[in-house]
């Protein structure tokens, strides 16, 4: 999901080609619900300038907007884009991408939560996301941690911004790198919404013990009235209601 320099992501395809998000949702399935047709986008600075009532026009209903990565870096669009996107009628959320081997999850969750990933009752913020993923530097695939110090780091990250927000936060990663970093782990899938991104016509298998997924990323070259160039997109595995439900906590 992160954008650094060249398309990232495309770079690694192959080894991303399934993903995974668990979440809240009401349909406990692995294919999409017949109600799964809510659209969603997610971006980043690398989108450039966004036409948000353009975006809304064209059927857009959520949008998750990147805020922050590691402990040092807050993407210069998120402002704009955050705001703009409410003001246009998206319901939006902030995503985190983690980097585990520069410091605890637990100084990532804050500086999240400071840096835009707060939470408001307000029909339009969703609970924000972390975007844990293959690692594009340095330091291994799974960032040199062994599937226990995964685990904990996670595990960290989602208390500290539970402590800070009162939400469970979106966890958004591939099913293959889930199973092998933490070990095929099935502890946050209870409490925590999946968005899996899985680059195809369905999202596949999900990471071990998810029962179902909230969100779907299904391609990271899409088209959408108000963004130039090609943009992620996904659905919401639900209808609207349920997304506004999950916006609010109710």
């Amino acid at each position: 999901m992160a954008r650094t320099g060249s398309s990232l992501r495309r770079l690694l395809a192959g080894a991303l080609a399934t993903v995974a998000t668990a979440a809240v949702a009401v349909v406990a399935t692995a294919a999409p619900a017949s109600a799964a047709t809510v659209p969603g986008v997610d971006v980043s600075n690398w989108q450039g300038s966004i036409n948000w009532t353009s975006v809304r026009n064209s059927g857009i209903q959520f949008a998750y907007i990147k805020a922050t990565e590691g402990t040092s870096y807050k993407d210069p669009r998120f402002n704009t884009n955050y705001t703009n996107a409410y003001y246009a009628g998206v319901i939006r959320g902030a995503y985190h991408f983690a980097r585990p081997n520069i410091s605890s999850g637990a100084v990532q969750a804050n500086y999240l939560a400071s840096n835009g990933g707060a939470w408001s009752a307000d029909s339009r913020t969703l609970p924000a996301a972390l975007d844990v993923e293959g690692n594009p530097y340095s330091g291994g695939y799974c960032y040199g941690l062994s599937t226990t110090g995964m685990r904990n780091w996670i595990q960290d990250f989602l208390n500290t911004y539970r402590s800070r927000t009162g939400r469970y936060a979106v966890i958004y990663t591939t099913t293959s790198w889930w199973n092998q970093c933490t070990g095929s782990w099935t502890g946050p899938w209870s409490k925590h919404p999946l968005w899996i991104a899985r680059w195809s016509s369905s999202p596949g298998t999900l990471p071990a013990g998810a029962p179902f997924w909230s969100f779907w990323q299904y391609t990271d070259s899409g088209t959408v009235s108000g963004i130039s160039g090609g943009v992620d997109r996904n659905y919401w595995n639900g209808d609207r209601s349920r997304l506004i439900a999950l916006a609010n906590n109710t």
